[in-house]
């Protein structure tokens, strides 16, 4: 339950952010035919995956991954309980939460 309240908790900062902030954006939901996915994208820019877990790993990677090889999002975000922030090799950025939603504030998330 935890997760899915946390999902919904992001989600909400998101469409509150873009609602203020009068962007003519959309949040969408993204899966693969192997059904892999991406809680959130926004326009073809942003990738949001949002984990519940204190330390993130490889396995928590896996939808963003299968959206990249799609080359069609420019920037790929990780957002989880897991305080220990830093770029995977792959270019997504890990973030914890309050700073995500520091920096979503800040302006500089989109």
């Amino acid at each position: 339950m935890w997760g899915k309240a946390f999902e919904q908790f992001i989600c909400m900062e998101l469409n509150a952010y873009i609602s203020y902030f009068q962007r003519r954006k959309k949040l969408f939901f993204w899966r693969s035919i192997n059904k892999q996915e991406v809680y959130f994208i926004v326009g073809d820019e942003i990738a949001i995956e949002v984990k519940s877990s204190k330390k993130i790993t490889e396995k928590h990677l896996l939808g963003l991954k299968a959206l990249k090889e799609e080359k069609i999002i420019k920037k790929y975000y990780v957002v989880s309980e897991d305080k220990l922030e830093r770029t995977s090799t792959e270019g997504f950025k890990l973030l914890y939460w309050k700073n995500f939603l520091q920096k979503l504030w800040d302006g500089e998330i989109f």
